[in-house]
């Protein structure tokens, strides 16, 4: 039986509390596997289940062997953190160990811990000790320890007890300083900070392009990324990977550095070090509780992964009263965010034909649950992303399910196959209508190049129809595929023409419901144009592509008659976008189709906002905005931008008026450096859009 197969078993055993074995033969094979999982994960950088199913089996045995009267095995997990090291690199002793973290997975038990530091500190359950939360960097934890000031040694966790030397690596990674700032203070002669190695997402993307198109296999999550390229035995290769550190807290000093927790992020950021500056210092728990549910919804705006949230005591003489149990600091705790990756067998891969006629593989799974969130289905992009990952039919997959994003396919488990799995190959023809599938010069996707295909204009009418663009209340993909099948739909403007008699043809219409779906279409005929633009569905046009070009030209009639050339000179519109625009308004029945619903009353022009011939304080300049900002999220800031008169690039360039820079801001950066763009900060563009 494969090591999957075990751990299904056993949580499908925990879960029902179906334990028709003994409690000792049920702790024993959780004991056995977690070893299993923990040695994969630690020593081969890749896991085989989510953390979130590993941190369940951990709190099940830990359980388990607290109501077992017997003692508790010396190998047990339990016991320690990660896993040995591996023989690849010489092997550290930690001067003090590296210890896990107790987890929390929502409010009340966060509150259950701060009670718990409470009761052993003595204090009223009322009492508000200061607290410090800190996001929990999705990386490889790091010991670095420098002497008078020099990095001299690097060493992973490890089994929290003895780690992997690892400096040679360790010292490519720009963000570790070699040596330590002074700021006009003696040097400390001995200082040891830990910290978590990361890829930023935006690195690693690009790293995995890189390995795609010499053939190679690429990695899963940017964490595995981040852990195989620290065990990297060539460090020149190591050094080509753009890994990052950030510090977040000390081992053993030679003296003190501050009282407390805060005061010595500060000074480690003083020392040169990089901290995360999404912490909170706050007085009791609740704050603590608004700042974890904040950054939940915050995790995809960030250029690195994060898993949760780690809460600690600030006062050091408050961490030394607390103490630590046998691998865990009662001063600490990890709140985790729910889940979003998890392993389970691909049944098959069947075809989706889109509303522009790309072909898109959808996976057909073995339900798995992710995130609270029953999964069946998942994409996996195009033919070249399949083959890229050697993705089978019939293989142990990992499935990713980030924010509100399409679950999707991210690797296989190919030390799970068995000699069944099928590798899969795109088909020849449309499964809905029979045309050749063609795939364009240089692009990765397929087809189908019919204009009289079904499935295109169902979802054509289905987009239409969706929140981002014309929003019709009460119109889904089921109304859709509906009115497509019975001949009620052959074009978009015929939405704008249904009658309260051809719905009640319908199954599920009674005369109420149809009346309030043709009030509810009537109603959008008042929506903005860069709605209609991005609803017509013009290949490459996205929302934002859509906004851009009504600002640039404000009604259908100007824009359709721009020629590539001149759409090519809107910042933001490359040569591609400005082909399938130009192309799209060419075609005779696209003309007429935006003739006819001007006839309907749909708006087909812009008016400019109140104050738009300059009154706005940031008309007729171009901005683009990298990084993370403190305060304002990005899509925040691209939103004031535009009402402010401004208009949003999501590429620099010549036409650029400013970029506005965040944290973490990647490549675009360094291009606006080399354009001479001007680059200004959050605080800056605010001043600015208040002008």
């Amino acid at each position: 039986m494969s090591l999957l197969e075990r751990t299904r078993r056993l949580q499908n055993s925990l879960k029902n509390k179906d334990r028709e074995e003994s409690a000792e033969f049920l702790i024993d094979e959780l004991i056995e596997s977690l070893n299993e999982h923990a040695l994969l994960y630690h020593q081969q950088g890749g896991s085989i289940i989510s953390d979130a199913e590993f941190d369940q089996l951990l709190n099940w045995l830990r359980e388990m062997e607290s109501a077992f009267s017997g003692p508790v095995r010396p190998d047990s997990p339990s016991h320690r953190v990660g896993a040995p090291p591996s023989e690849g690199f010489e092997k550290v002793k930690h001067r003090t160990s590296l210890l896990s973290l107790g987890n929390a997975f929502n409010g009340d038990e966060l509150r259950a811990w701060y009670e718990r530091a409470l009761r052993r500190l003595e204090l009223p359950l009322d009492s508000n000790i200061e607290l410090v939360s800190e996001l929990k960097i999705d990386g490889l934890a790091l010991s670095l320890s420098y002497e008078n000031g020099i990095l001299v040694q690097a060493a992973t966790r490890g089994d929290g007890q003895t780690g992997e030397n690892i400096t040679a690596n360790a010292r490519t990674i720009r963000s570790i300083p070699l040596s330590l700032k002074s700021g006009g203070q003696k040097v400390i002669s001995s200082l040891e900070v830990r910290g978590e190695v990361y890829f930023p997402k935006s690195s690693f993307d690009q790293l995995n392009e890189s390995l795609a198109s010499e053939g190679l296999k690429t990695f899963a999550n940017p964490r595995n990324a981040a852990a195989g390229s620290l065990r990297l035995l060539d460090s020149s290769v190591t050094a080509s990977r753009d890994l990052a550190f950030f510090a977040y807290g000390t081992g053993p000093v030679s003296e003190s550095i501050g009282g407390n927790h805060s005061e010595e992020l500060r000074v480690l950021k003083a020392l040169g070090f990089q901290v995360n500056d999404h912490f909170l210092q706050s007085l009791g728990i609740e704050a603590v509780i608004d700042f974890c549910a904040m950054f939940a919804g915050k995790r995809d705006d960030l250029d690195y992964e994060i898993d949760g949230v780690v809460v600690k005591v600030d006062s050091l003489a408050l961490q030394e009263r607390l103490g630590a149990v046998s691998n865990a600091p009662r001063w600490a705790v990890a709140y985790k965010f729910p889940a979003r990756e998890s392993t389970t067998i691909l049944r098959d891969i069947l075809i989706n034909v889109g509303r522009t006629g790309m072909i898109t593989p959808e996976a057909v799974l073995e339900p798995v649950e992710i995130g609270g969130v029953m999964v069946s289905q998942a994409t996996l992009h195009n033919e070249d992303y399949i083959r890229g990952k050697d993705i089978r039919i019939g293989d142990t997959v990992v499935v990713k399910r980030a924010g509100d994003v399409i679950p999707a396919v991210v690797a296989s488990i190919a030390a799970l196959r068995t000699g069944t799995e099928r590798i899969w190959s795109m088909p020849s023809s449309c499964p809905a209508c029979g045309t050749l599938l063609v795939r364009l010069e240089g692009e990765a996707d397929y087809y189908c190049s019919s204009s009289t295909c079904p499935a295109q204009f169902m979802r054509l009418v289905e987009h239409f129809a969706s929140r981002d663009a014309m929003d019709i209340e009460g119109f889904g993909a089921k109304l859709a595929v509906q009115l497509v099948t019975t001949d009620s739909l052959t074009s978009l403007d015929d939405i704008y023409k249904l009658t309260v008699d051809q719905l009640l043809l319908l199954d599920g219409f009674a005369l109420k419901k149809a009346e309030n779906l043709i009030e509810s279409i009537a109603a959008t005929k008042s929506r903005q144009l860069s709605r209609l633009l991005f609803g017509l569905g013009i290949r490459h046009v996205g929302k934002t592509i859509a906004e851009l070009l009504i600002s640039s030209f404000q009604s259908l009639e100007s824009l359709s008659q721009r020629t590539e050339e001149e759409l090519s000179e809107v910042d933001g519109i490359g040569p591609v976008i400005a082909k399938s625009v130009a192309g799209w308004f060419s075609e005779s029945q696209n003309k007429g189709l935006v003739a006819s619903l001007s006839g309907l009353g749909l708006n087909v022009a812009e008016d400019a906002p109140e104050g738009q011939d300059g009154d706005l304080p940031l008309t007729g300049k171009t901005f683009v905005v990298t990084g993370t900002l403190p305060s304002l999220g990005r899509a925040e800031a691209e939103s004031l931008i535009k009402s402010k008169g401004g208009k949003v690039s999501s590429s620099v360039s010549s036409k650029t008026s400013y970029l506005v820079l965040g944290e973490n801001p990647g490549s675009k950066a360094v291009k606006a450096a080399s354009l001479g763009v001007q680059i200004i900060d959050e605080t800056e563009l605010l001043t600015m859009a208040r002008a």
